[in-house]
């Protein structure tokens, strides 16, 4: 199922984990190791079941992982929305949290999409 051409979401994503990998940094320099790890985990998540969507055995299996994607981008939603609410951590710039909203509108889109062929 594997296609090499380019791919937006997955060049999205991969992109995003960058700034992800960034923004846990930030936060491990700040001593706020388990939230660094929970920000890691969750955001890097997203690409790396897209990732893994391209190869996926049949559309069902596509699906399924689009739908980790997008609990895993939910729960980074989660994260940063905490560590922007509290006083204790760094904001996030407001570029990462958007770049979020407009990944988890897309893999939305494409699981809807592939639901429907």
């Amino acid at each position: 199922m594997r296609n090499d051409k380019e791919n937006l979401i997955v060049h999205l994503t991969f992109e995003f984990s960058l700034e992800i990998i960034k923004f846990s940094e930030e936060l491990r320099s700040l001593y706020k190791f388990e939230m660094s790890s929970q920000v890691f985990r969750s955001g890097t998540s997203i690409g790396a079941n897209i990732r893994e969507a391209q190869n996926a055995e049949s559309k069902a299996d596509f699906v399924h992982k689009f739908k980790i994607s997008a609990k895993e981008a939910d729960e980074l939603e989660y994260w940063l929305g905490l560590c922007k609410e509290s006083e204790f951590y760094p904001n996030p710039n407001e570029e990462l949290i958007e770049d979020l909203k407009t990944i988890i509108k897309i893999i939305s889109k494409i699981i809807s999409s592939s639901k429907r062929r």
